[in-house]
């Protein structure tokens, strides 16, 4: 079989269910079993990177069917030669390389002298799916941001030389991920936290040849070597920002590389870049939440939201489906918050759903047990077909997931018997 050759960019999401169907549609294209590799090196300096390689593998192998290698590159300055020298050779091997948070500058710096932009060059010139996301993507363009060290330390704007992978496909940029992020609130964040007046100033420094592409969250680019296409992915869309003029290319939209190799062919549909409101820039980012949610701490305070309205209606069959629904998206989301306070805020909120639907029983709802019953039975029906499977750590995990909402089951020859922990 014939690799492709296909680089895919992610702004964001990379391990959240916005990004499972673009994954599936990479996996689809390897041989099975494919080899893919985790380049861990972004994130290596984290205490908790063996925690979050762990949590990627099991994305790939339950979301995506991949089994997924990991390279074991946290540390390459100073670390045992021969094992950097197995890490490399994990990843020139691997059909599909796949990396994503951390810190860019980390990864520069531990990646500088050793051949890895090489490798990943050499699978986009000889057959093979590079999947770059978050600050991993950072490090693509010809140029870097250095987003900690300004953001948060406080340094000057400046630029850093990045690995210029897609240089090398003629795509002379700098890249930016989280390009619509809009955490700040009250103060933009936009740009990967730099903001409209940072971007302004670190464009100005940028080479005449080279532009900036943004790439928002949740939204990918994949850019086919061989199509010479470039597919728009996801819920955002991707900017192509020259001298202060952005050009956006919708999801959904294919367009070929030539347009990112001369950004200025299409400069004529591009508006002028505005430094609007963060809050204007959250009201977009947001306004398609009804059709899938943006982050598990929105999906949290909607479905808490839909939980209440239920209970003020005496609507305990609505009240129990925002639980579960909660329930669903912890899980489903419990990769991509790994590092931030969402997953314990959306834990506390159901928490605190069980403990008002189990007050409000009192209160004219039905017995909690009897809302619940349907709901739960569907789950153990599911952990039956799966045990007479031999898929244990499937069954475990069912059972797991329901002892977080206070459900115990126990498993009994006459079959499984479940009720509310005291």
């Amino acid at each position: 079989m014939t690799l492709p050759r296909i680089l895919t960019i992610m702004g964001s999401g990379e391990t959240a269910p916005t990004m499972v169907t673009t994954h599936r549609m990479l996996a689809s294209k390897l041989p099975k079993p494919a080899r893919a590799t985790l380049l861990d090196t972004p994130y290596g300096f984290q205490e908790n990177a063996p925690e979050l390689a762990t949590k990627a593998v099991e994305y790939f192998k339950t979301s995506i069917n991949i089994a997924l290698d990991v390279a074991g590159l946290t540390q390459i300055i100073d670390a045992d030669a021969l094992a950097v020298e197995r890490g490399l050779q994990v990843v020139s091997d691997a059909q599909y390389v796949f990396a994503g948070p951390g810190s860019p500058t980390y990864a520069l710096r531990q990646w500088a002298g050793t051949p890895l932009a090489g490798l990943l060059t050499k699978k986009l010139r000889d057959g093979g799916i590079v999947t770059f996301a978050s600050a991993a993507a950072l490090t693509l363009g010809r140029f870097t941001l250095p987003v900690y060290e300004i953001y948060k330390v406080g340094q000057d704007p400046r630029w850093l030389e990045g690995l210029n992978i897609l240089g090398e496909i003629g795509i002379n940029v700098a890249l930016i991920p989280h390009y619509n992020n809009a955490e700040g609130g009250h103060h933009d964040t936009r740009f990967c936290y730099m903001g409209e007046r940072r971007l302004s100033m670190l464009e100005r420094e940028l080479p005449d040849d080279v532009y900036v592409l943004g790439v928002d969250e949740h939204t990918g680019v994949v850019i086919d070597i061989d199509a010479q296409t470039a597919t728009v992915v996801g819920k955002g869309v991707l900017t192509i920002r020259v001298k202060g003029v952005s050009t956006e290319i919708a999801s959904g939209e294919v367009l070929p590389i030539d347009r990112l190799r001369n950004p200025l062919a299409g400069i004529k549909t591009g508006v002028p870049a505005v430094a609007a409101s963060n809050a204007e820039a959250s009201d977009t980012a947001t306004k398609d939440v009804d059709v899938l949610d943006s982050n598990l701490r929105q999906a949290t305070e909607r479905l808490n939201d839909a939980f209440t309205q239920a209970i003020t209606a005496g609507d305990a069959d609505a009240a129990a489906r925002a639980a579960l629904d909660l329930d669903d998206a912890i899980a489903g989301w419990s990769i991509d918050t790994l590092q931030s306070d969402d997953a314990s805020h959306a834990r506390s909120v159901l928490r605190s759903m069980i403990t008002r639907l189990a007050g409000a029983a009192t209160g004219g709802l039905r017995d909690p047990r009897e809302v619940a019953g349907p709901f739960v039975q569907v789950l153990l029906d599911l952990r039956v077909q799966v045990r007479a499977d031999k898929r244990f750590d499937l069954s475990d995990m069912i059972r797991d997931r329901l002892a977080e909402i206070n459900v115990e089951v126990r498993d009994t020859p006459q079959g499984a018997e479940w009720g509310f922990r005291n």
